[in-house]
């Protein structure tokens, strides 16, 4: 299909955004302001063209291990109250201004205690940072809300640690849990007991599962973990085929038959599950491709598993690593792939249907915010896509 969506149009909808690092977005002039003031040495040639192209040719590696390697110079410069809260703040000014309305964007405390703050003081900074955040971009015209997910890293020891404080803040603006880091070696299931935690708090759990690893890291991270939402998810895509049984690694080609005849396409037991429960996927494409998860935007698998109706959702993972925005991510679906406006507010109600925010909050966001901004762009050429429960 050709799309008569212009980047401008696109630019100018309401997003939603669930997948998305605090220490992954920081803008290269403030990595750069701040290396200097710490004595931390950075990469790149001293400009903030040179250290952000930096950036993206390291983690453009096609391996997630080399991809987490970059974290190591935007870590180093949110380690102070004030690095945090400045760090916070500029997010959410960033996300306001590319149209997004609502967003979780989650970072791991653990990692930003080396100056000597506690767990706590880290999420009241990082907290402080988003409110005025919010406060700025509503009096500039971009009112957006923004929620914290805490993450644990998977490779580590503190996710029950971690768990509590994600319970302790809840309702102070931090919405749930996560884990993250490397996904091979280091199984969900590692982490138990703050799972168990957040189920008997009745408390909002994401885990980063099937993107490099497989269907192991997504079946462990729904059966065992309980995950309200995966973390990227796209190799679910490994568990479907060919209805005449085969099994296709080609995802252009999956793409192209759940287009022409999404019937023709079988769904193993994990893939069955997931799409009859309504497992949000937490689909990050530019960096999908950055980590060899998918092989291009044209044939990433958001495309299959939207035709299919799976509970996509559309997200930017890391804004300064993969050089994207949420108008990036959707400018390259419609170009590269073919969507068009109804599949982009689809995936925008599909992520707001899926936040962690009460119904109510996010009903409201829907029907008064998302929907009329969608309707006012449409050209009335045909009826909107309809939602999947």
């Amino acid at each position: 299909m050709t799309s008569s969506l212009t980047r401008e149009q696109v630019a100018g909808l309401p997003k939603v955004l669930l997948h998305d690092h605090l220490d992954g977005g920081v803008r290269s002039a403030t990595v750069l302001e701040l290396a200097a003031q710490i004595g931390h040495e950075l990469p790149g040639d001293g400009t903030v063209d040179g250290l952000a192209e930096w950036f993206r040719a390291s983690a453009d590696s096609g391996s997630l291990e080399r991809y987490l390697e970059t974290f190591v110079h935007t870590v180093a410069v949110m380690q102070t109250r004030d690095h945090l809260y400045r760090v916070a703040r500029e997010c959410v000014l960033d996300l306001a201004a590319d149209g997004v309305v609502y967003a979780e964007s989650r970072y791991a405390p653990e990692q930003h205690l080396q100056r000597g703050l506690t767990l706590d003081e880290v999420v009241e900074a990082v907290n402080a940072g988003f409110r005025d955040g919010e406060a700025q971009a509503a009096a500039e015209g971009r009112p957006i809300v923004v929620r914290a997910l805490l993450t644990a890293m998977r490779h580590a020891a503190q996710s029950t640690e971690i768990a509590e404080l994600a319970v302790r803040y809840r309702g102070q603006g931090v919405a749930g849990f996560d884990i993250a880091g490397a996904e091979a070696g280091f199984p969900p299931s590692r982490h138990l007991a703050a799972f168990e935690m957040m189920k008997r708090a009745n408390a909002h759990v994401t885990i980063h599962a099937g993107e490099a690893f497989g269907l192991p890291s997504i079946w462990e991270a729904l059966q065992l973990c309980g995950a309200d939402r995966l973390g990227h998810g796209v190799r679910i895509g490994d568990d479907i085929g060919l209805g005449d049984g085969t099994v296709t690694d080609d995802p252009a080609r999956a793409n192209q038959v759940a287009a022409d005849d999404p019937s023709a396409l079988r769904l193993g037991s994990l893939a069955a599950y997931v799409r009859d429960t309504r497992v949000p996927l937490e689909l990050c494409p530019h960096s999908n491709v950055q980590t060899g998860a998918a092989p291009s935007i044209a044939a990433h698998p958001i495309t299959a598993l939207a035709r299919l109706r799976y509970r996509v959702t559309l997200n930017t993972d890391n804004r300064l690593m993969s050089d994207t925005t949420m108008t990036k991510e959707m400018w390259a679906l419609v170009e590269e792939a073919g969507w068009d406006l109804d599949d982009l507010r689809w995936v925008t109600v599909n992520a707001m249907k899926s936040a962690f925010l009460p119904f109510d909050q996010r009903l409201a966001l829907i029907e008064d915010v998302i929907k009329p901004a969608y309707s006012c762009s449409s050209s009335g050429s045909s009826a909107p896509r309809s939602e999947s429960p």
